[in-house]
């Protein structure tokens, strides 16, 4: 993934000079394997700011609005992203990051579904947590706090200020036997948002 290592150089390199980005909790994402990554979601530039916390090559959804044009496809489909239709359960974008994790790389899914607004965590979707129960894998919450301000929703021009990322520990999918997947994900969910909303908040006082 020569040009991802590329793209994400000088993103990143963008990102922390102008927002000076500080990571919290950064030895509690797994050194191997697959994992999901579940951030918050308060600006587009939560995508560059969740790749803070590794150099592996992370998979993440993107709305379909991203890809409408040659270069938006070539950029965010080299990066390894998958387009998703907002607003559906898109079983199709879900099957390639099973397939993603099944193989053992890293996956990143906002379990907000949407760019929210504001300092507590909204409603999450059960598509993280699916997913780590189906396949056993763990979820690393990620806080970022600052985000918001730099670019909110209906603004073009970036404003920039500090952001801080604060990674919580895994959390390891229930144990369910027979048909309980869909208990076993509900109580997954309601774990992933207890501790989302931690190192959210703790992003944002860090971030100030």
């Amino acid at each position: 993934m020569t040009f991802y290592r590329f793209a994400r150089a000088v993103v990143l390199s963008v990102c922390k000079v102008a927002c000076r980005v500080r990571v919290v909790g950064r030895e509690h994402v797994p050194r191997s394997g697959a994992y999901i990554v579940a951030p918050s979601h308060r600006s587009i530039l939560d995508v560059p700011f969740s790749a803070f916390v590794t150099t592996r090559t992370i998979c993440f959804l993107a709305k379909e609005e991203l890809f409408s044009t040659w270069f938006g496809n070539a950029f965010f489909t080299a990066l390894g992203a998958v387009r998703v239709e907002r607003g559906t359960a898109d079983r199709a974008a879900l099957r390639a990051l099973e397939a993603e994790l099944a193989r053992g790389q890293p996956v990143a899914v906002f379990p907000e579904g949407t760019r929210e607004s504001g300092p507590r965590i909204a409603p999450l979707f059960d598509g993280a947590a699916y997913l780590a129960v189906k396949l056993g894998v763990p979820i690393v919450p990620v806080g970022v706090g600052g985000s918001e301000d730099i670019l909110p929703k209906g603004k073009f021009l970036p404003r920039p200020r500090r952001v801080a990322v604060v990674v919580g520990k895994p959390i390891m999918p229930p144990v369910f036997e027979g048909r309980g997947r869909r208990a076993a994900a509900t109580k997954l969910t309601d774990e992933l948002a207890a501790e989302l909303q931690r190192v959210f908040t703790d992003a944002l006082l860090i971030a100030g």
